[in-house]
């Protein structure tokens, strides 16, 4: 039986994947638990429309989000910690505070989608973050940490 999956369903298959799988499992499992649907004509019309509908929107994330990113790229964050006479912060630096920076620059972007490749940032230097602004588009922003 062919059904329409409606969630990741690991060894099968991804979201709105059509896959063909035993009757018993369709019947007993899928279909009860909310997992898949039955694959018919008229579902799989419905499926290719939403998923037109959703590359378009798709394109118009990727768009905005390259558009972001090119503004982005030119920027260099300088953030003040307090620090001991050889150059070790107190406490760390860390998303939260270069999210904060770059709303102040009147950029909104949320601390989930910014990423510093080292493990924490302790010391007095420079470094670089790494925004997530859509899957495909990310930019690194160089930052510099100094003493207040």
């Amino acid at each position: 039986m062919e059904v329409i999956l409606k969630q990741d369903i690991p060894a099968l298959g991804h979201v709105n994947d059509i896959v063909t799988v035993k009757d018993g499992y369709a019947r007993n499992y899928l279909i009860p638990k909310g997992m898949a649907v039955r694959a018919t004509e008229s579902a799989k019309k419905v499926l290719e429309e939403n998923s037109r509908q959703r590359a378009h929107k798709e394109e118009k994330l990727k768009n905005e989000a390259e558009e972001l990113s090119k503004k982005l790229e030119g920027t260099k964050l300088t953030i003040g910690a307090k620090t001991s006479s050889k150059g070790k912060i107190f406490g760390s630096v860390n998303t939260i505070q270069i999210a904060e920076h770059l709303q102040k620059l009147g950029f909104d972007i949320d601390r989930k989608y910014v990423s510093i490749k080292e493990d924490s940032v302790k010391e007095v230097g420079e470094y670089t973050a790494t925004v997530r602004l859509h899957r495909d588009v990310s930019v690194e922003i160089p930052f510099e940490v100094v003493s207040e």
